[in-house]
């Protein structure tokens, strides 16, 4: 693993498909001018619509997403994460998929994830995720690269179950994605602690693409896209508009950490 910068990528993603294709490429290259060689798109980046029309246009939405982000990762040379798009399984269900695409455009891992976010908030807007979602079944993977280090994969809603983190660490991630698009109204709380804690827990770079603002209707993103090194340092943030947060991953710095607190180490229950 050497050191590379690395960048988390913040949209505003609409109900249209072609829209959402073309702010993508144009901050993925913005990331890659920066010099960043893993780039990072949150949750929902290539349509964030209602439940209702994600499935009615599921599989070509599927198609493009996936084809884009081959073509993105071999004209930019760069190692792409997909961070959630859907899949269709059946004609009433998708897999929202996380997928990891290298450099020669192949697909290195994919991941379908797994905890669904059906939540009524204090705000008074309902989601029902698992209305068109078939939640996965399998812990998700991690990727092991000689020059990137080891990635550990997880889609928004996840952040709150701190085994699937613990599980990657096990597997022996360097670094962890969360991509996402989290609620503004939970976002304001939770969304930077809980981000600092899986980074410190774990000894961990994280890595946490993010929607922001207003996509339609009452859906509202938090923002915030983040790059968090192993200690809880934040070292870039987004804001609240779209754009790229950008940071280096060091692995000096990650053994150091490793070192000065190796917890991972001491754990007594596995």
């Amino acid at each position: 693993m050497k050191s590379y910068l690395a960048a988390a990528i913040q949209m505003t993603s609409l109900p249209d498909l072609e829209k959402n294709l073309v702010e993508a490429e144009e901050l993925i290259e913005l990331a890659v001018r920066q010099g960043a060689e893993l780039v990072g798109l949150p949750e929902n980046f290539s349509f964030l619509g209602t439940e209702e029309d994600k499935l009615a246009q599921a599989e070509a939405i599927a198609h493009k997403s996936e084809k884009f982000l081959k073509t993105m990762a071999q004209r930019f040379q760069v190692t792409i994460l997909g961070g959630g798009f859907p899949v269709p399984v059946s004609s009433d269900k998708v897999f929202n998929t996380a997928l990891l695409i290298g450099p020669s455009g192949n697909e290195l891992a994919r991941y379908e994830k797994v905890h669904l976010f059906d939540v009524n908030l204090p705000d008074g807007i309902t989601y029902r995720e698992s209305s068109t979602v078939k939640p996965g079944i399998q812990l998700p993977p991690v990727y092991s690269s000689e020059q990137l280090g080891t990635l550990g994969l997880s889609v928004c809603y996840d952040i709150r179950f701190p085994e699937l983190y613990r599980h990657l660490a096990y597997k022996g991630a360097d670094i962890l994605f969360v991509p996402a698009a989290f609620t503004a109204y939970t976002g304001k709380d939770h969304w930077q602690v809980l981000l600092q804690a899986r980074a410190i827990e774990n000894t961990c770079y994280v890595i946490a693409p993010a929607q922001t603002g207003i996509h339609y209707a009452m859906r509202q993103t938090h923002g915030h896209a983040m790059i968090i090194d192993p200690w809880g340092v934040i070292l870039a943030d987004a804001g609240e508009t779209p754009g790229v947060a950008i940071a280096e991953i060091n692995p000096v710095r990650l053994q150091q950490v490793r070192r000065q607190m190796p917890c991972l180490q001491h754990r007594v229950f596995v």
